[in-house]
C-alpha cells in the first residue's frame, strides 16, 4: 500500500520527534473532529512495527479542559502519548502528571490535515537549535516590552521565570510540546504586566483576524491591561466572542499567561493557532492558564494571540525588530 503525505508526516511524528524505541508503548488519544490525523497517527504506529492504543473522546469545549478521568489514568501508563485533538490538553492536570511520570507527550490541538503534513516536513534540527538559543538569551533578561506599528505596547516582568523551548524533539523522559512545533515561551511573572497588545495575526477559538472593515489602525482584538490581567477588550464581534469565553471561566481566566516567540520557518498564519504561534517573526500573549510553565494561575482555559511584525526589547537589548530576531 502506498504511503500518502499523511503517512510520511505521521511516521515523522512518531519516529524523528519522540523517538519512539523499540519496546515502548503508545497512547493515541483523539475526537471525532480529528479522527483521520489520530487513526492516521495510530496505524502507522502498528506499520513501524510498535504496539499502539487508540482512544477517542468527546470534543472539549475549550482549550486546556480536562480530558475524562478514564483518559487522564490511561495517559500515564504509557512510554509515549500523542494527542490531536480538537481543543488542547497541553495546559491539563492530565497531561501535567503524566509528563511527570516520565511519559513523553506530544499535543495536535486543532490539527488539520494541511498543518500536519506542511508542520512535520519542517527542519526540526533548525528549529531546535534556534529555539535553544532564544531560550539561552531570555534565561538571563528580566524584562519584556513588545511594540508594534499598530499600537502594541506591553511589558512585564520574566524574573525568575523557566523559559521553555518547544523544540520538536521530545526523546526524553518527561518531555512534552506540541507538534508541529517550533516556539520559545514562559510566563511573564503574575500581575505585571502593564500595557495594550493588539492580536492583528489569529486567535485561539476564534481563527485569522481578518477586520477587512475598519481601518488599519484599528484592525485586530485591542486587549488592555493592568497589573497582568486583561481589563478591556475590543475589536467587535471578535471581542464579544473573546469576553464571553473568558467570562466563562472568571477573572482568572483574563490572566496574562505566557509569552512566546515562534521558531518555525515552515509554519504560516493558517488560522490554526497550533500553526500560527509557531511562524518565525511573530510572538503571542496567551490568557488564562500559566500552571504548565511554571505560573500560579490554573483554570481549565489558555487562549494565545498572536502579533504579527513585533519589536522586542529584553533589558536594554534588541531582541526582535519588526518581525526580524536580533541573534
Amino acid at each position: 500500500m502506498k504511503k500518502t503525505k499523511l503517512d510520511t508526516a505521521s511516521e515523522i511524528a512518531i519516529k524523528t520527534c519522540m523517538g519512539v524505541k523499540k519496546n515502548e508503548n503508545i497512547l493515541v488519544i483523539s475526537d471525532e473532529l480529528k479522527r483521520e490525523i489520530g487513526y492516521s497517527l495510530h496505524k502507522n504506529a502498528l506499520r513501524l512495527g510498535f504496539n499502539s492504543l487508540y482512544v477517542e473522546m468527546k470534543p472539549g469545549k475549550v482549550n486546556g479542559e480536562e480530558p475524562p478521568r478514564a483518559i487522564a489514568d490511561l495517559m500515564k501508563k504509557f512510554d509515549v502519548v500523542l494527542c490531536p485533538t480538537d481543543k488542547s490538553l497541553t495546559h491539563t492536570d492530565a497531561r501535567r502528571e503524566a509528563s511527570a511520570l516520565g511519559a513523553r507527550i506530544a499535543t495536535f490541538p486543532g490539527i488539520t490535515k494541511e498543518v500536519m503534513i506542511r508542520g512535520m516536513n519542517a527542519d526540526y534540527k533548525r528549529i531546535s537549535k534556534l529555539s535553544l538559543k532564544l531560550k539561552n538569551i531570555l534565561e538571563k533578561g528580566s524584562r519584556i516590552r513588545i511594540t508594534t506599528k499598530l499600537g502594541t505596547d506591553l511589558s512585564f516582568s520574566i524574573k525568575g521565570r523557566n523559559v521553555l523551548a518547544s523544540k520538536g524533539l521530545f526523546h526524553q523522559k518527561g518531555d512534552a510540546g506540541n507538534l508541529p512545533t517550533g516556539e520559545t515561551f514562559l510566563a511573564p511573572l503574575e500581575k505585571t504586566t502593564n500595557g495594550l497588545f493588539i492580536v492583528d495575526g489569529s486567535m485561539a477559538g476564534l481563527g485569522l483576524i481578518r477586520n477587512t472593515n475598519l481601518p488599519r489602525r484599528q484592525a485586530g482584538l485591542k486587549i488592555e491591561v493592568k497589573n497582568g490581567y486583561a481589563v478591556k477588550i475590543t475589536g467587535g464581534h471578535l471581542a464579544k466572542k473573546l469576553n464571553n469565553m473568558l467570562d466563562a471561566v472568571g477573572k482568572k481566566a483574563r490572566n496574562i499567561a505566557e509569552f512566546g516567540i515562534g521558531t518555525n520557518d515552515s509554519a504560516k498564519l493558517s488560522g490554526v493557532l497550533l500553526e500560527d504561534e509557531k511562524v518565525l517573526g511573530t510572538v503571542h500573549i496567551a490568557l488564562g492558564n500559566n500552571a504548565s510553565m511554571g505560573g500560579k494561575v490554573n483554570v481549565p482555559i489558555h487562549l494565545d494571540g498572536v502579533i504579527k511584525k513585533p519589536t522586542v526589547y529584553l533589558d536594554d537589548g534588541l531582541l526582535m525588530e519588526n518581525g526580524k530576531l536580533n541573534i
